[in-house]
C-alpha cells in the first residue's frame, strides 16, 4: 500500500483531516476504514452523478456495507450546482425520510461537492458531511474549507454557508479517468497556491510540468498535498473569510465574470481562473505592485500546463465590470481586488485606478494577452 499522507484543518472543534493517498477505491476495506470514523449514524446519502457512479459508486457501496445507504444523482456540469438541483435533493431526502443521524457523502467534483454541502448545512439544519472529492480541482480547493453553495443567475455562488466536512478523502488514482481538459483545469487551482502563497512552490511546479502533465504519482501526490496545506493553513487563520482568506480568491473576481458572461460550461471553472489569474497579474504590474514580467512567466506555466492566458471571444467591458460588482469581495460598491505584490505574495485592495482596469479589460478583450 501507498503511503497516506494527513493533512490537518485546525479549526478547534470543527477541526478535520484530509487523508490523501491511492487506491482507496481498490480495496474497499481501506476504504472503509477511512469513511467510518467520519459518519454521524448509519444513515448515509451519496450524492453523486451518472459518470463518477459509473467507475467509483460500487466500491463505496461495498465500502459501507452494513448501512442504509440512499444515491441521488445530480445531472454532470456547472449549470446543475442550482437551486433546482438543490431542491430535488432535498425532495428526496425528505421522501426517503433520512432523519439527522444522516451523514451526506459528495462523491464528485466540485459541483457535487458544493452542492452536497449546501444540502448538509441545511437539511433538518446540518447533519453530517464528508468530502469524497473525484476531480484534482475539488480535491486542492473546493472540497477544502467548508464553503458550500449553489449558483444564481446573478452570479456564482451567492447562495450558500460556511460548512465544515467531518473529513476529506483523496484518492490520488481517480485522476486517470478525468478528461484531459478536465485534470488541466485542476491544475489552474494548484499554480495559484504558488502564485499566492509560496514562491518556492511556484519554482518547482515550473520545473515539474511534464511530471505533471503526466501524472506521475510522486509529483502528483507532492503538488495535491502542498496545495491542501497551503489552502488549511489559510482557512485555520481565517475560516469565514473575513479577511486573510481572499487571498484563495486570486484570479477569481475576473474568473468567475468570465464564467458568467460566457455562459457556465463555455470556460471550465479552473480555465477562467487561469486567465483571471494572469488578468490580475498584468493589473497588478499596471498598477506598479509588481515588476514586469511576471505575467509573461504566468502564462508560460499556464499554457505548458494545458490552459489558457487569454479570452476566446470578446466580452462587453460594462457587463464584465457589473458581473464583478456581485462579486462577494465587494465592499460598499466598490471591487476589491487580490493583486500580487511578488510571485509568492498578495494583498487584497478596493485602491485602483479605475482607468486602468478599463483598459486591462480592453486588453483582453483585443486578446493581446502575454
Amino acid at each position: 500500500m501507498s503511503a497516506i499522507y494527513s493533512v490537518a484543518v485546525d479549526l478547534g472543534e470543527r477541526s478535520y483531516p484530509i487523508q490523501i493517498g491511492a487506491q482507496f477505491f481498490a480495496d474497499p476495506q481501506l476504504l472503509r476504514a477511512q469513511l467510518l470514523p467520519w459518519l454521524a449514524g448509519e444513515q448515509v446519502a451519496v450524492i453523486t452523478n451518472a459518470t463518477i457512479a459509473a467507475h467509483y459508486l460500487p466500491a463505496l457501496r461495498v465500502a459501507l456495507d452494513g448501512l442504509r445507504v440512499e444515491v441521488i444523482e445530480i445531472g454532470d456540469g456547472e449549470q446543475h450546482k442550482s437551486l433546482t438541483s438543490y431542491t430535488e435533493v432535498m425532495d428526496t431526502l425528505i421522501a426517503r425520510r433520512l432523519n439527522r443521524s444522516a451523514t451526506i457523502i459528495a462523491l464528485g467534483g466540485g459541483v457535487v461537492g458544493d452542492l452536497a454541502g449546501f444540502v448538509a448545512a441545511t437539511y433538518q439544519r446540518g447533519v453530517g458531511f464528508v468530502q469524497v472529492p473525484t476531480t484534482l480541482l475539488s480535491q486542492v480547493d473546493s472540497s477544502v474549507g467548508g464553503k458550500t453553495a449553489v449558483n444564481h443567475e446573478g452570479g456564482k455562488n451567492l447562495i450558500g454557508a460556511f460548512y465544515q466536512p467531518a473529513g476529506v478523502l483523496i484518492d490520488t488514482t481517480v485522476l486517470s479517468t478525468l478528461p484531459a481538459r478536465e485534470f488541466a483545469a485542476g491544475l489552474a487551482e494548484v499554480v495559484k497556491y504558488g502564485v499566492i502563497y509560496d514562491a518556492d512552490f511556484f519554482t518547482w511546479l515550473e520545473a515539474n510540468v511534464d511530471a505533471l502533465n503526466g501524472q506521475e504519482p510522486q509529483a502528483l501526490a507532492y503538488g495535491i498535498r502542498r496545495s491542501c496545506e497551503i489552502k488549511a493553513e489559510v482557512v485555520a487563520e481565517d475560516e469565514r473569510e473575513s479577511g486573510l482568506r481572499a487571498i484563495l480568491n486570486f484570479g477569481h473576481t475576473f474568473g468567475h465574470a468570465i464564467e458568467n458572461l460566457s455562459g457556465y460550461g463555455a470556460y471550465l471553472h479552473g480555465e477562467a481562473v487561469a486567465i483571471g489569474m494572469v488578468m490580475a497579474l498584468r493589473f497588478s504590474e499596471r498598477l506598479h505592485r509588481l515588476d514586469q514580467g511576471h505575467t509573461p512567466r504566468l502564462a508560460q506555466l499556464l499554457g505548458a500546463l494545458g490552459l489558457p492566458a487569454k479570452l476566446q471571444g470578446a466580452l462587453d467591458r460594462e457587463a464584465f465590470k457589473a458581473s464583478m460588482g456581485m462579486d462577494k469581495k465587494v465592499v460598499d460598491g466598490r471591487i476589491r481586488f487580490v493583486l500580487a505584490d511578488a510571485i509568492g505574495k498578495v494583498s487584497i485592495t478596493d485602491h485602483y485606478d479605475d482607468q486602468i482596469l478599463n483598459e486591462i479589460l480592453d486588453e483582453f478583450n483585443e486578446h493581446l494577452a502575454a
